[in-house]
């Protein structure tokens, strides 16, 4: 268990989750979306291509799961640091 007392531990991890959601958000929004379109094209899924639906719904998709994913976690870690609201 973390020390309740390192506002520095604190805010290293909630900057490590920041960093790591951008990482995934970024990589389905940009990568999976624009740069590895014409790997993903021959991958049908709904009636297009993987790379057209990452596009479209999948890095919205992606984000949506991220805000709830961020939210749970850092609640964990308020908990685990004693900065929480309960």
């Amino acid at each position: 268990m973390e020390n309740h007392n390192d506002p520095s531990g604190y805010w290293r991890a909630n900057v490590r989750l920041i960093l790591g959601s951008l990482i995934i958000w970024a990589l389905c929004s940009y990568g999976f979306a624009i740069l590895l379109r014409p790997l993903l094209a021959g991958i049908r899924i709904g009636g297009t291509d993987l790379g057209f639906w990452f596009a479209q719904q999948g890095s919205i998709g992606v984000f949506i799961i991220l805000i709830f994913f961020y939210a749970w976690r850092m609640n964990k870690l308020d908990k685990q640091y004693g900065v929480d609201e309960e």
